[in-house]
């Protein structure tokens, strides 16, 4: 192998592969989309907690997921290699939120279709992902939930405040029932009329009842 040999190498021919305009291009676009990406999380994000940490790695993963695309189509040696080397990565981390996969498949999906050259799809489709996502997430149910906790001496107790709390409200089910020789404790899920909650300062006035508390309550936690 002489010395102009090594310069013909392969390596340096993939070098011209993608065009630098190509990587400038689809790496702004990138950027682009996961910090909508990004912005629609935060403002779709019904946590406790929001985390600015996973709000960056959706716009990383778009920046990502688009350079090791454009690495595998422009030679099909590197992907196979590419598949190889991915396979034995495993991810640890644990989702909270079950809508925070559906933003990590989001942006891994538009840098897949960026590096495609699909700019139109990745735009249009992002926006469209994007109003979906704020309509139907920030939509306000008809009826918010309450869980009323109420501890009683009694059976008869229990049975005044049941009837107490049905005459009160739109709707109400009793979810937990627990019995010791302290008393009875019940759990009722109802459907406030008007939103007030007034009545649960003459629930605790009934005889025989030692408290009373009313929480909101949308299926994952109470607050």
């Amino acid at each position: 192998m002489s010395f102009n040999d090594i310069f013909k190498s392969n390596f340096l021919d993939n070098v011209t592969s993608v065009s630098m305009i190509d990587i400038a291009m689809a790496m702004i676009l990138a950027f682009g989309i996961g910090v909508f990406v990004h912005l629609v999380h935060k403002k779709t994000y019904k946590g406790v907690m929001y985390s600015s940490g996973f709000g960056v790695t959706l716009i990383a993963l778009c920046m990502i997921t688009t350079f090791v695309m454009l690495a595998i189509t422009s030679n099909v040696v590197l992907s196979l290699g590419m598949v190889g080397a991915l396979s034995i990565v495993r991810f640890r981390t644990a989702v909270k939120e079950p809508l925070d996969i559906a933003f990590v498949f989001w942006s891994i999906a538009a840098g897949i279709v960026l590096s495609a050259g699909m700019i139109p799809l990745a735009i249009l489709g992002s926006v469209l992902i994007g109003i979906i996502l704020l309509v139907f997430v920030n939509r306000k149910p008809n009826e918010m939930p309450y869980i009323i906790v109420v501890n009683c001496s009694d059976r008869e107790a229990e049975a005044e405040v049941k009837k107490f709390i049905d005459a009160s409200v739109t709707k109400s089910i009793i979810k937990n029932k627990t019995v010791s020789r302290e008393g009875i404790e019940l759990n009722i899920e109802v459907r406030l009329k008007n939103d007030n909650t007034d009545f649960i300062n003459q629930v605790v006035e009934l005889k025989n009842v030692n408290h009373a508390v009313l929480v909101s309550y949308n299926g994952e936690f109470m607050n």
